[in-house]
């Protein structure tokens, strides 16, 4: 598959990593943005009060399978919307998924090491699926549908959650979920 990946840093640097390794085609897009018309999927992996920025310096962007990898940490959604993924739909008109914002960057590299496969929430469009599911898979994680791309916003708001975990304590961890006899 040939992916798009805006952003260098911890996720989308990350992730651009773990799919280069599964034998994708990946392009790295700093902060100048770029052309993404022959991506078949882009990755939108920016700090979350940059997404309308990052998203003007995309040429070739309207209509992509887009996968909205950002969090809005002390920030609220853009003006209009519930969520910074229905923001990137309106502006790309394409599937638009989120994912990829519940999960620590700095364990992609031991994420072989768990005894089961950890997880990973999206939520988005049908159309997306089938790509967002398998780069999820080829990542290291099993995803978990959380529903339609209304329900960006909550998933946005559970990094709250995650980071309480964190701080509480555990550090950086992985998740499963799963039915009793998947684990």
């Amino acid at each position: 598959m040939r992916i798009s990946v805006y952003g260098k840093g911890h996720v989308g640097g990350g992730l651009a990593d773990l799919w280069e390794q599964a034998g994708h085609e990946v392009f790295r897009l700093g902060r100048n943005g770029g052309d993404v018309t022959n991506a078949e999927v882009v990755l939108l992996a920016v700090p979350g009060d940059k997404v309308a920025e990052a998203l003007g310096k995309l040429q070739g962007i309207k209509g992509k399978t887009v996968i909205d990898a950002t969090n809005r940490i002390g920030i609220g959604p853009p003006e209009g919307f519930r969520s910074n993924a229905e923001f990137v739909k309106s502006r790309t008109n394409g599937p638009t998924a989120k994912s990829f914002n519940i999960n620590f960057a700095a364990l992609y590299g031991r994420l072989k090491e768990a005894r089961a496969r950890p997880s990973n929430l999206w939520c988005g469009d049908d159309a997306a699926r089938e790509i967002v599911e398998r780069l999820n898979r080829d990542a290291g994680y099993d995803p978990v549908y959380t529903g339609p791309l209304e329900n960006a916003a909550d998933q946005e708001e559970l990094i709250r959650i995650i980071f309480a975990i964190n701080k509480g304590g555990m550090g950086t961890f992985v998740y499963r979920i799963a039915p009793p006899e998947k684990l």
